[in-house]
């Protein structure tokens, strides 16, 4: 059985923050505190990881403050998720590293648990969360969120030879290993806790549904 001092947590705020005018979306403030420390919050109430780091490119003193390991991306000119995903596979000293955005401050408290017991269950290579989400014609559909993931260490080396060949997206990557994929649409979960802020005028209404 996965324990949680075997899997280290990587809090992703190395993005641009491109939809929110090019600010640092892990410092945006969010009741108070910046997104990227509501994370780092949920994680440790969790119990569910041992080690958290932040993968950030910029404003690393501020981070740092956070008490936690701060790595830029080794790859550059911000080259999008995935290249989180190798800085932290790189920095990894544990069998399992979970994957998850600066974005979200309302995510599961259960989800190492249950993304853990499906890689298990299902002898898998990464774990991804599927959650609730409104398609373009509005109506809510389960679908995948690639950047929530529990993904075994050794991955390593597939993930250095996938970004050396150019390549760049999530789902490309884990569509080349053995993938469990977790529903977070059960009774209880909450059907906004992957709801991610990529507009000021979405993180205040993100703000509204934490209230």
């Amino acid at each position: 059985m996965i324990q949680p001092q075997d899997i280290t947590a990587l809090i992703l705020a190395g993005g641009r923050g491109s939809r929110m005018g090019g600010v640092d979306k892990g410092l945006q403030n969010f009741n108070g505190m910046p997104l990227a420390l509501h994370t780092l919050t949920r994680l440790h109430m969790s119990g569910g990881v041992g080690e958290i780091m932040i993968n950030a490119n910029r404003n690393l003193a501020a981070y740092e403050s956070f008490g936690v390991l701060v790595w830029p991306d080794v790859l550059a000119d911000y080259a999008g998720p995935l290249a989180g995903f190798l800085t932290g596979l790189e920095r990894c000293e544990t069998p399992y590293l979970l994957t998850v955005p600066c974005d979200t401050p309302l995510l599961p408290l259960d989800l190492a648990q249950r993304l853990a017991a499906a890689l298990e269950a299902e002898d898998a290579d990464i774990a991804m969360a599927a959650a609730p989400e409104a398609g373009k014609d509005g109506h809510m559909q389960v679908r995948t969120q690639p950047v929530f993931c529990l993904l075994r260490t050794e991955l390593l080396e597939s993930l250095v030879r996938f970004t050396q060949d150019g390549g760049r997206k999530i789902d490309a990557w884990t569509a080349l290993h053995p993938t469990a994929v977790v529903r977070f649409d059960q009774a209880g979960d909450d059907p906004h806790a992957f709801f991610n802020a990529n507009t000021l005028a979405e993180l205040q209404q993100l703000e509204g549904r934490a209230a």
